[in-house]
């Protein structure tokens, strides 16, 4: 477990590390997800009053489809490098470093919203933390359903010459759950409802992300054969 969990530790500094240097990864999801984020705000009347409704579906699509760009970069830099076939040839245990990919991928994502969500609410002029911070509990749930999932479609859509378009195809149909469970959370919670009518939602996201991430720790070593 020791070694698991160093060599985990391993890819996630070693991607950090190249982050720093390049800022590809970060800065691409960032302006991206903040295109998204002023393009719809526009969309609003002054003082409109459906908007609450509407906004967090918004800074969902906004994570998602940044994420999924930042996703596409992350792994394509590995192939492009030689770097991923070198660690799944390394004696160490392959989910290891698919879980370090994750986790980097996971802490990216992160960045990201930390500085969107700021400039999500000033533009639209909503806390989305006024009534609970369960708001970052489902946001970080979320977040890391998203990063096992397309971090596992990435590897396999990244051979592709059709890999900015089999990326989405294959990621966002599994998504929905936790995509309208996110919604749904994100919602009740902009509307100052009884937060405990968001437990559902947030035990659906927790699910999906013990399932998947099982699942994938089970049938990795299979998909990197294939």
């Amino acid at each position: 477990m020791k070694n698991y969990l160093s060599t985990v530790f391993n890819i996630v500094e070693k991607d950090v590390l190249l982050e720093l240097k390049s800022k590809e990864v970060v800065v691409s999801m960032l302006l991206f997800s903040l295109l998204v984020v002023i393009v719809f705000s526009f969309i609003f009347e002054p003082g409109a009053a459906y908007k609450d409704n509407l906004v967090g579906g918004i800074l969902w699509m906004a994570i998602i489809f940044s994420g999924v760009l930042g996703l596409n970069k992350s792994m394509l830099n590995e192939i492009t490098g030689g770097n991923l076939n070198a660690l799944l040839l390394a004696p160490v245990d392959r989910s290891a470093v698919f879980f370090g990919k994750v986790f980097s991928n996971f802490f990216f994502l992160i960045i990201m919203e930390i500085i969107t969500v700021p400039i999500f609410m000033v533009f639209y002029n909503i806390n989305i933390f006024a009534n609970s911070l369960m708001s970052i509990v489902v946001l970080a749930l979320g977040t890391y359903g998203f990063a096992v999932l397309g971090t596992l479609f990435s590897l396999i859509s990244v051979k592709t010459k059709t890999r900015e378009i089999m990326l989405p195809l294959l990621l966002l149909p599994l998504m929905i759950p936790i995509i309208l469970a996110g919604i749904q959370c994100m919602n009740i919670y902009i509307l100052g409802e009884d937060v405990t009518e968001s437990y559902k939602w947030l035990k659906l996201i927790g699910a999906f992300d013990v399932i998947f991430t099982a699942v994938i720790y089970a049938i990795f070593d299979y998909i990197v054969e294939e």
